[in-house]
């Protein structure tokens, strides 16, 4: 009985790592400390996808679990990269900075929303809209892009904040992203192939590089395969 109520505990207790993660990313960014706010909110990330994990796993899943999880999102990867971006970047271009952070923030929301509407809704497969994590680790991404390649080690606001309008767009888009909530090692060759590929380029490349590599081709994916099964639905029904 005891075991049982402590695996219970166990995804709750990441999705408040998680919580802590996203609120020290909101004081590193108040000291102006930008690059431990963007770890912060990497590993907060990493929290987020290893509670849903160990929920499904334990098969301990409750709708407490999701709603908590949700605030928690909310605040890690909506409060405080709104809060980063503005202080990092937008705040040189005054109203429109935290305009742009406020979108941003709103629309994280949004997406927390209508993700927690339709949990059993919608397939498992897919997500609708760009997950908020993977938008929140695109901005951390781009700061520690800053701290290593002189190229960026200036943000530009302007960009930042087509940056930042870009990524809330896609949050409440019903552009279709993978969720890889099912995805399969055994006997799936090319998944084992990715696995040694990742530490080879990782050896090869910066970790920084290498982490904005990974969120940038997740966030350009949703919007091509779309594309792409647009293009077959259009040959298919010319075909017939």
């Amino acid at each position: 009985m005891r075991n049982g109520s402590l695996w219970k505990a166990v995804p709750s207790v990441l999705t408040t790592a998680n919580l802590f993660c996203g609120f020290y990313g909101i004081i590193a960014a108040l000291r102006e400390d930008f690059y431990q706010a963007a770890i912060a909110i990497l590993v907060a990330v990493v929290f987020d996808g290893l509670d849903g994990k160990v929920a499904r796993l334990t098969k301990t899943t409750s709708n407490f679990g999701v709603e908590y999880d949700s605030l928690a999102d909310l605040l890690s990867f909506g409060v405080a990269p709104s809060l980063i971006l503005y202080l990092w970047a937008l705040e040189p271009v005054g109203r429109f900075g935290w305009i742009a952070a406020f979108i941003f923030l709103i629309c994280g929301a949004l997406r927390l929303a209508r993700f927690n509407v339709q949990v059993g809704q919608s397939s498992s497969f897919h997500f609708t809209g760009l997950p908020i994590p993977a938008a929140a680790g695109m901005v951390a991404s781009l700061i520690l892009l800053g701290k290593n390649f002189i190229a960026f080690s200036e943000p530009q606001p302007v960009v930042i904040l087509g940056v930042a309008c870009g990524l809330a767009f896609l949050m409440i888009s019903n552009i279709k992203y993978r969720s890889f909530k099912n995805l399969r090692l055994r006997g799936r060759h090319h998944n084992w192939l990715i696995l040694m590929i990742i530490p080879i380029f990782a050896l090869i490349l910066k970790p920084e590089l290498l982490v904005s590599v990974v969120f940038g081709v997740y966030i350009v994916s949703g919007p091509v395969e779309q594309v792409v099964a647009h293009h077959r639905l259009m040959r298919e029904s010319r075909a017939h």
